[in-house]
């Protein structure tokens, strides 16, 4: 294997921080949409409504975790450029290996979460379609 320079950890970063800006997008547009089916039950009663909560508490506990993930291989991306710079070239490694480990796991939760938002979507677009083959 060749051996790390501090680039390779510092390329990372400008991904990372825009993965993050997107996870935490995410996460205040789910917030909203919980708050306002939160306000709408309370008024409706609607089962459905929970149903949508429900889906959205679990895509929000996804975000969370991609999020934990995304943050952790940062901070290993950090620590990577850290041992670099003290010359502890095999353990930088190790911990540039260990982070993008934890950016594929933080990936692996994001498709998940596209998957529920999909199914979702295509709840919604059946339902709409249902009405329109009754008109």
């Amino acid at each position: 294997m060749e051996e790390l320079s501090l680039t390779t950890p510092a390329l990372l970063f400008s991904a990372i921080s825009l993965i993050m800006l997107a996870y935490t997008n995410r996460f205040l547009a789910y917030a909203a949409v919980i708050r306002n089916l939160h306000d709408k039950y309370l008024k409706e009663k609607d089962d459905s409504l929970l149903r949508q909560i429900q889906n959205l508490k679990l895509r929000l506990n996804l975000t969370r975790w991609m999020q934990i993930f995304g943050i952790t291989s940062l901070l290993f991306c950090v620590l990577t450029m850290f041992l670099i710079y003290i010359n502890l070239f095999t353990i930088a490694a190790y911990a540039f290996g260990l982070g993008l480990v934890l950016l594929l796991l933080s990936l692996v939760f994001l498709i998940r979460e596209i998957q529920i938002s999909t199914q979702a979507l295509q709840h919604h677009i059946a339902d709409i379609e249902e009405y329109l083959k009754k008109k």
